[in-house]
């Protein structure tokens, strides 16, 4: 059974904005209303737990999940005070029977359903898979005082994306081993990774945009509008 986490659970300081930013209006629809369609529309997906702020429960029942029509019961779960423990109440919940679990940010609006299925895909055939785009611009190393330390070599270096999808049993293991060690890493294959596992990356695309800041939603809107445009 292949279960997804779609985590939604953050409060947007970079946003700068009174409304959350996985709420914020995308061409009529939120944000986060992106992401849970085209989850929805993924076969290979069978349960779907959208991680929140505890106290948008209600919220989310009523202005996003009534207001577009999915095939799949979308599970509410409360989140935590960082993402990873939001990550970690998702696999809290999970039905028993998942056996490969997609995690995905729900401010990703532009995931498309290819990519989720190779995901999937690679997660079953190596234990662990996830989306990237090889770096593009010349990577500095740059210390404290703003003095540029080393050019790195950007010919082996992706910049890693979400969805990432793993076998249950392993992203449970590491979830359970970062919290024992007091461990935070900046995604969950990086978790993964402290196990020893190795971590598949395949092909995400540019277009899977995070968005976190106001220059990343106008980029969005620009983006939609020119995919409306093209039709």
């Amino acid at each position: 059974m292949v279960s997804a986490i779609i985590v939604a659970a953050g409060k947007g300081v970079r946003m700068n904005d009174t409304v959350r930013k996985q709420y914020l209006d995308l061409a009529g629809r939120p944000i986060l209303a992106y992401s849970l369609m085209a989850f929805d529309a993924c076969d290979k997906i069978e349960s779907i737990f959208l991680v929140i702020p505890e106290e948008d429960l209600d919220y989310c029942q009523k202005n996003i999940l009534s207001l577009i029509k999915l095939q799949k019961k979308v599970n509410l779960v409360p989140g935590g005070a960082q993402r990873q423990d939001s990550v970690y109440n998702g696999l809290q919940a999970l039905d028993d029977k998942t056996d490969t679990v997609v995690i995905h940010d729900g401010v990703r609006p532009f995931i498309r359903s290819e990519q989720l299925t190779a995901c999937i895909i690679g997660a079953k055939e190596t234990g662990a898979c996830i989306l990237g785009v090889p770096a593009g611009d010349t990577l500095k190393r740059v210390g404290k005082s703003g003095i540029i330390e080393k050019t790195l070599v950007r010919d082996a270096i992706w910049l890693a994306q979400t969805p990432q999808a793993f076998q249950y049993h392993l992203i449970i293991k590491a979830h359970e081993k970062a919290r024992q060690d007091g461990y935070s890493g900046t995604d969950d294959a990086l978790l993964v990774e402290r196990l020893g596992v190795s971590v598949k990356m395949i092909n995400g695309s540019k277009s899977n945009i995070k968005i976190t800041s106001r220059e990343d939603l106008k980029l969005a809107r620009a983006m939609l509008q020119e995919k409306i445009s093209a039709v």
